[in-house]
């Protein structure tokens, strides 16, 4: 019954981000080929009703843990057996509490990062914007009766200046673009963890 519940989260997981739910394919400042996903639900990853009931000391150990991006799942699963073996009376409301806070500071810092994504397309757009009016403005010099070659020498370095940039730019975005996504794979990942303790 557990792995058929499970199997249900993990199809209307997929169901939602395939069916684009929360996504927002008209913002021009997304530069990411991912889908751009602000908020994740807890509910969609989380199937019993989660309460606010209070962490102890060894609840929020394992929660400060479970965030650390450089703990893998693997990793994040033998702490969680630990910690169910070290708390034999836990319940599925434990549990829930201890994910609802994973997942809340793993998702705010997810929606720091696609913040900055945004913030950082921005500038893209800018750069390119004056990489065109560089462009533009050496034509024009050129194309007068009696060029300014040392302008035109000095537009033609900033140009190269600024393209450089934007390209170390773009390559820097295909790893902060995937970010997001990793997150979201890692909240469900530890869902499907605590999940397997669930009663």
């Amino acid at each position: 019954m557990k792995r058929y519940a499970m199997c249900c989260v993990l199809a209307l997981v997929i169901g939602f981000a395939e069916t684009g739910h929360a996504a927002d394919f008209s913002d021009p400042t997304w530069p990411c080929i991912q889908r751009k996903v602000e908020n994740l639900s807890l509910g969609i990853m989380w199937p019993h009703p989660v309460s606010d009931a209070e962490l102890g000391a060894n609840d929020l150990a394992l929660v400060e843990s479970l965030v650390l991006r450089r703990v893998s799942l693997d990793d994040a699963g033998d702490l969680i057996d630990g910690y169910v073996a070290s708390e034999p009376d836990v319940t599925t409301q434990k549990l829930g509490a201890v994910f609802s806070e994973a997942f809340e500071r793993i998702n705010q810092r997810r929606r720091a990062i696609i913040e900055g994504i945004g913030r950082y397309s921005k500038k893209q757009i800018a750069l390119a914007k004056s990489i065109d009016e560089t462009r533009k403005e050496m034509a024009t010099h050129m194309q007068a009766s009696a060029p300014d070659f040392d302008a035109v020498d000095r537009l033609e370095e900033k140009l190269d200046w600024d393209k450089r940039i934007y390209r170390d730019r773009a390559r820097s975005l295909t790893y902060v673009c995937e970010t997001p996504v990793q997150l979201e794979k890692r909240i469900y990942g530890i869902g499907q963890l605590l999940l397997k303790h669930a009663s």
